[in-house]
């Protein structure tokens, strides 16, 4: 099946292969980290590069929507970040999705929307209109306030005479609510051209209350005109997709392209969506100002401007997560009732840079410093403080990297991977300190980045499997990333013996689900056979279970 609503490569316009201008490029160079936030001069040339109206965002014209000729909505709608009073609605208008301007002109184009108790719209609750502005590549966040808790909601958009597909969402319970279950999803690492998204279509159709997405929503390496692995016919995706995306042109068009896969719209449409991004939404393995590149840093924050701007205006955030610049603050905190406090993390905004050049390499004094952090200095309190006034049954952490220790040598030392918790253990320790300074006793940790399935137990000191279980990590797969997959990649054998406090480790493609309860959660790590054809069925691989006040995996 070819991607919905297509282009062939002719109906894009021509651009450049240019990233930024040379004078932003030069400006950027002659200001500092810290300066280059405050300078007037480097602030405008940073807004400048991704593309922000100087006189605010109202200063475009209006355009009449009744003159809209094509459908507007081809990339789906979304929700997110539910609270007990409030959703958060997302679309975004493009006509012609894989072109610049998505086939709109500069001007300002007014959507209404509506929220109802039912999929039929008979009873509508909320409704109202919103501009999307062409500074926002027409996009829509709507806050929508003055909820009742824990309720389902249908919602749809309206653009002239265009009505979008219909989304369902729906609020939390009551901040303080005593809560008796929970269903969530849990995905990653999405690489277009590595497979069909099947696992979406399957959880599109999944029983869960909300999904939370672990990063590498999109990649930044070229697609070809044939989708990579997904074999279209020959020029079935523009030109314009094939090289390495830099400019806020280029992620845009990017996330136009992830957006059209049909099974990802019907897996937002269905579920509301909690959001944190890893590396590929910018570049892969960057870590704060340094890129992977050897570019200079502040040459580096333009492109990370961009894209920062491009995931806030393609996700379903709210205004807190607006970015500024090169900065977005993607870390916060969620509750479901006091069953469950959920602190999102981001891993890679304001993390030291990998030790020993990055990959996997021995421990030593460069990656033990104690100095060295994965989630920033204030990132870091502001999690353990969370856990101090936390009254939740179950203190969950959606996150990026494998937290747990992960030796991939039954020998010792072993190797651990720079980019992971391993590559900073101090930093680890300190929050597994803050964890037990707290009383947390269902601490549960989110992963994804690795494209494989992982169940750990979370020991104090990883290298004693009789040390303490502190709570569980639950690592899902990626949904296309790595290819089809096995169920038992080669290094199986080697890291189950390596890590003895690994209770599960599946190489398929897919996502997992985890049911909380008051007296134990389930997590279920679901599999399909391959992503090169469509149509897999669905295979849960392994089920585990793990008890409330008595932390660690076991057998379901």
């Amino acid at each position: 099946m070819t991607p919905a609503n297509h282009q062939a490569p002719t109906s894009a316009p021509a651009r450049s292969q240019s990233s930024h201008a040379p004078e932003l490029r030069a400006a950027a160079r002659s200001l500092g980290r810290r300066r280059f936030l405050t300078v007037t001069g480097a602030a405008a040339a940073l807004a400048f590069s991704v593309n922000l109206p100087a006189a605010g965002t109202a200063s475009a014209a209006e355009l009449d929507a009744a003159r809209l000729t094509a459908d507007p909505f081809t990339l789906g709608v979304a929700s997110g970040d539910p609270q007990p009073d409030s959703v958060l609605l997302w679309t975004r208008l493009a006509p012609v999705p894989y072109q610049a301007d998505s086939g709109l002109p500069a001007k300002r184009v007014e959507v209404s929307w509506e929220l109802a108790l039912d999929e039929r719209f008979r009873r509508v609750v909320r409704r109202g209109r919103t501009t999307a502005h062409p500074e926002f590549h027409h996009t829509v966040h709507v806050e929508v306030g003055h909820l009742a808790p824990g309720h389902v909601y249908h919602y749809r958009f309206r653009a002239g005479r265009y009505v979008s597909p219909a989304g369902r969402t729906r609020t939390a319970p009551a901040q303080h609510s005593r809560v008796s279950g929970l269903t969530f999803g849990v995905v990653s690492c999405q690489k277009y051209d590595q497979g069909y998204y099947t696992a979406y279509q399957h959880l599109a159709q999944e029983d869960v209350d909300v999904v939370f997405h672990l990063g590498d929503y999109l990649y930044e390496y070229a697609v070809n005109a044939t989708g990579g692995s997904r074999a279209y016919p020959a020029g079935t995706l523009p030109a314009h997709f094939n090289h390495e995306t830099v400019t806020l042109e280029d992620y845009r068009l990017r996330y136009a392209l992830y957006k059209s896969d049909p099974d990802l719209r019907a897996a937002h449409a269905a579920h509301p969506f909690v959001v944190t991004w890893d590396d590929h939404e910018t570049e892969n393995n960057y870590a704060d100002e340094t890129p992977e590149n050897s570019v200079p840093p502040e040459e580096f924050l333009i492109r990370r401007a961009a894209a920062y701007r491009a995931y806030w205006e393609n996700m379903p955030l709210r205004r807190p997560q607006l970015p500024d610049g090169p900065d977005l603050k993607l870390y916060r905190r969620l509750h479901w009732g006091r069953l469950a406090q959920f602190d999102v993390l981001d891993t890679r905004q304001y993390r030291s840079n990998q030790a020993y050049g990055d990959g996997w390499q021995f421990p030593g004094p460069e990656s033990e410093d104690p100095g060295r952090t994965l989630t920033g200095d204030a990132q870091e309190r502001w999690l353990i403080n969370g856990w101090h006034r936390s009254d939740a049954l179950w203190n969950v952490v959606p996150q990026q990297v494998t937290f747990s220790q992960r030796y991939n040598m039954t020998t010792t030392p072993s190797k651990v991977s720079m980019d992971s918790w391993d590559g900073y253990p101090a930093s680890r320790e300190r929050v597994l300190a803050g964890a037990q300074a707290a009383g947390i006793e269902n601490l549960m940790v989110l992963t994804g980045d690795v494209h494989v399935s992982y169940g750990f137990d979370i020991k104090r000191d990883f290298d004693d499997p009789d040390s303490r279980t502190l709570g569980t990590e639950i690592v899902t797969t990626s949904v296309t990333s790595g290819g089809n997959g096995s169920e038992k990649p080669s290094n199986w054998d080697t890291l189950m013996a390596a890590n003895p406090h690994l209770k599960f480790f599946n190489g398929r493609r897919g996502y997992a689900t985890v049911s909380l309860g008051r007296e134990s959660a389930r997590a279920d790590f679901k599999t399909v056979s391959h992503v090169s054809t469509e149509g897999a069925p669905l295979t849960t691989a392994g089920s585990f279970v793990t008890e409330a006040g008595e932390p660690g995996l076991k057998p379901a």
